[in-house]
Parts: structure tokens; C-alpha cells; sequence
């Protein structure tokens, strides 16, 4: 069961255990097992850990921001320095976001219009316009393997003409990038909108897939929504997609949310919340984060998590870590970001192995029931500060 989309790439569904699916999808840079999790390295680099590690980790895809790197330090350093897979020495698959999300979080910042997106840079304040064409010669020129189109990412509360408005003009943004885009080494994904509307999740799904795009993308949620509302619209869009087309649910990355997503039907997943959260001290186990600047964990010799096989469980105690953020040594972040990333890597190789043996309600059961989920207001309060 392969489906080709000219020369865009491949993808194969191997498994299906309910709506959870185990797939292979082929890049110019290498096969991908699905479902996995990207690493996001923003700027061309995972915070505080280098490609070796992601090797270790088990990593076999990342992500990096087109508009962050246009920004910083240009596209055309980039390309003149071999492109982003030779200038950050890392030799398996690279996404690239459009900038659109920016366009969504820098709303101070930009305008939109119907050509494209104002931005004021976040850096020095200078004004930069990017248009679909824009992006699309930007992810060029940094030689991504899949590329993501400019679009429309509405905000939670936003009146339902105004999420309209932004899926009419995310599909017409999506044709532009087509008829501008030449290179066919180069998957470009489509992007599904419309806020938490199953309404306009259906009209934005049907307008994205009459363009029999090689993939596409689940946008504009995990902006705020409780977490039932999430599920409850990703799975929603989900079954409206291609069955034989990978789907990528962006900016999603918590442990429960991914359990809870590829049981929905997503293949992909990126997010910079175990980067984030590893360098508050905040690390994954089985039963949930722990904070590991807890004092409890000043004088423990034993290993942090003894069910974890990562650099950072097996080489140092938990009491070494606890010192080493406690002191606010640098190490500690790395280390936190390995063990936290080794965890979403694990989770996910463990959901594709349940989907081949047709378990995963089991293990979607099983981990739910022992996994310790963040306090829902908790989690709502930290996002709005």
C-alpha cells in the first residue's frame, strides 16, 4: 500500500490497529518510521544538545523554523554554506515550518494581508514581508526535505468570519506555493485550519485535499484549547484526511498527547515542551514529570529513572543531577533535554511495536492509567503567563 505523489516522496501504511497506524514514509534524506516525534531545533539547533546526542537519543528527523532562520542567520548563508543539513552537520530528514505559527504568536508584530505576512523582526525591529512565494525560495534555499506553506493560524477566540477568512486564504497561499515550487526533491505538505470548529475543520480539509498534496498538517490547535477540545478536533480532522497520506498534527508534544493523537490517526508530531520543560528541571518518567531540584532528590545514588536506557540515566545519579540544576550548570540542561527526548522516542518506538501487534488500546490503557497528567489549570495559567 504505497502512494507516490509524483516525485515527491512516498508513504505506506505497514499497520493499522484501529485508527492508529504504523507507516514508513520516505524522504530524500532517508526512510522514517512512523509515528515518530521531531525535535525542534528552531534556529537551526536543539537547545543545548548537538547532533550526536540526537543520534544517540534515536532521533531520526528535526525540525527548523524557515522564518526564524531567515531572520538569522539568512537563507543565503545557509545555502552558501552547503544548506541546513550540511550547516548544523546533521544528516537524516529536516522539516521546516513557514512561519505561519509566528504570524499566530508574534501577533504584535505582524499584519496580514492577502499577499502575505508583515513582520516586524523580534530581534532588531526591522520590517520584513513574506510571501507564500517568499517562504517557499527561503525553504529552498535551506534544503528541507518536507516544507511547510505559508498559512493562516487563527487564534482561539476568533470570530468565526475571521477563521474563514484565514482558511480561504491559506489555500490560496498553498496554490501559490505550488506554482512557485520547483524543487521535486522537496515534499510540500498541506495545512489544515480552522480553529476548534468541526464546521470549518471539514470545509478548510476539503478545500487542502483537493489539492492531493503529499501530506498534510493539522494546525491552529494546542493554542490554548483544554486538553478534550484537542483531542476531540484532532481526531475529528484527522478522519477527514487521506487514509494513505501521512498526517502531521504540529506543535502537539505532550507524552498524553501523543498516546492520545496517534490513537486518533497522526503520524507526526513535533513540539519544544521536553526541551523546555528539561531545562526548568522538570524531567518525563513513567508516572509523570518530576521535578528533579526537589530537595528528596539531593542525597539519591541510584539512577533518575531505572526503566530509562538513556546517556543521562545510565552514566550519572539523581543526586548528581539535582546538584548540577540546583548550581545551574549548563550540563544539567543538556542532560535533562536527552532524558526527556529519549522518553518521547521511546514512547513512540513502544506505540509502533503495539500497533504491529495489534495492542494499542492496551498500551494506550496501560500508560494513561500509570502516567500522571499536569493539573489542567495549572497547565492553562503557565501558558497564559
Amino acid at each position: 500500500m504505497i502512494v507516490k505523489n509524483k516525485k515527491d516522496g512516498a508513504f505506506s501504511i505497514e499497520y493499522a490497529d484501529g485508527d492508529a497506524r504504523a507507516g514508513i514514509l520516505e524522504t530524500s534524506h532517508g526512510q522514517l518510521k512512523t509515528p515518530f516525534f521531531m525535535p525542534v531545533a528552531t534556529q537551526g539547533s536543539v537547545k543545548s544538545i548537538d547532533p550526536g546526542d540526537l543520534e544517540m537519543i534515536g532521533s531520526k528527523i528535526i525540525l527548523g523554523n524557515a522564518y526564524h532562520l531567515y531572520l538569522r542567520p539568512g537563507a543565503d548563508v545557509v545555502s552558501k554554506l552547503g544548506g541546513l543539513h550540511e550547516f548544523m552537520s546533521w544528516d537524516g530528514p529536516i522539516l521546516t515550518d513557514s512561519g505561519g505559527y509566528q504570524g499566530f504568536s508574534l501577533r504584535s508584530l505582524r499584519k496580514i494581508d492577502e499577499n502575505g505576512i508583515t513582520f516586524r523582526s523580534h530581534i532588531d525591529g526591522s520590517t520584513h514581508f513574506l510571501s507564500p512565494e517568499k517562504i517557499i525560495e527561503v525553504q529552498g534555499k535551506l534544503g528541507s526535505d518536507i516544507m511547510m506553506p505559508l498559512d493562516v493560524c487563527s487564534s482561539l477566540h476568533e470570530e468565526e468570519e475571521t477563521v474563514r477568512l484565514g482558511i480561504k486564504r491559506t489555500a490560496e497561499w498553498l496554490q501559490r506555493s505550488l506554482d512557485y515550487k520547483e524543487n521535486s526533491d522537496q515534499m510540500l505538505f498541506g495545512i489544515i485550519q480552522g480553529g476548534i470548529s468541526k464546521e470549518l475543520r471539514k470545509e478548510s480539509s476539503e478545500i487542502t485535499t483537493s489539492f492531493d498534496m503529499p501530506g498534510y498538517s493539522i494546525g491552529g490547535l494546542s493554542v490554548g484549547e483544554p486538553k478534550a477540545k484537542l483531542y476531540e478536533i484532532a481526531g475529528f480532522t484527522s478522519r477527514l484526511l487521506p487514509k494513505r497520506k501521512p498526517r502531521y498534527l504540529m506543535g502537539v508534544g505532550s507524552p498524553e498527547d501523543l498516546v492520545e493523537c496517534v490513537g486518533r490517526g497522526i503520524d507526526m508530531f513535533d513540539c519544544v515542551l521536553p526541551t523546555r520543560v528539561a531545562r526548568n528541571g522538570a524531567l518525563y518518567t513513567r508516572d509523570g514529570r518530576v521535578n528533579i531540584k526537589s530537595a528528596r532528590y539531593r542525597e539519591v545514588d541510584d539512577t533518575f529513572d531505572i526503566e530509562c536506557d538513556c546517556y543521562s540515566c545510565t552514566k550519572f545519579s539523581t543526586g548528581y543531577l539535582h546538584h548540577l540544576y540546583r548550581a545551574r550548570e549548563y550540563l544539567a540542561y543538556r542532560l535533562g533535554s536527552i532524558h526527556n527526548l529519549r522518553f518521547m522516542t521511546r514512547i513512540m518506538n513502544e506505540m509502533r511495536q503495539s500497533i504491529m501487534a495489534r495492542s494499542f488500546d492496551e498500551y494506550r490503557t496501560e500508560f494513561l492509567a500509570r502516567y500522571s497528567i499536569t493539573d489542567e489549570s495549572a497547565r492553562m495559567d503557565q501558558r497564559k503567563k
